[in-house]
C-alpha cells in the first residue's frame, strides 16, 4: 500500500484565510501539493501556478522538485505590493 503523507495548504488575505488538509501521494511536490488542494476555487484570481511557496514560514527555492513530508505545511505567498525596505524608509520620514 503506497503510503499517503498529511499536510496542509494555507493561503489568506487580510479579511479572508483558509485551511485545507489533505493526503498526497509520496513524492508529490510542493507545486503539485499546492495545485491538488483546489485552493483557487476560494480565492478567485489566485494562480497556484505562478505563486511562491513556502514550508511553514520558509520559501521553497525549487517548488517544482521539491517533495512534502509527513505534516508539512504548504504556504501560498501572495504577491508584495510594495518593497519592505521602501516602505521602512517612508515610515521612517514621516517620523
Amino acid at each position: 500500500m503506497e503510503k499517503m503523507p498529511e499536510i496542509e495548504v494555507v493561503y489568506g488575505l487580510p479579511e479572508k484565510q483558509k485551511l485545507l488538509k489533505l493526503q498526497v501521494p509520496e513524492g508529490t511536490s510542493v507545486r503539485q501539493a499546492a495545485e491538488m488542494s483546489g485552493m483557487e476555487a476560494f480565492f478567485p484570481g489566485l494562480e497556484v501556478n505562478q505563486a511562491k511557496l513556502g514550508i511553514f514560514g520558509k520559501l521553497v527555492a525549487r517548488p517544482d522538485e521539491q517533495p512534502v513530508k509527513q505534516g508539512d505545511r504548504v504556504e501560498i505567498y501572495r504577491p508584495l505590493i510594495a518593497d519592505p525596505k521602501a516602505a521602512r524608509a517612508k515610515r521612517a520620514e514621516k517620523s
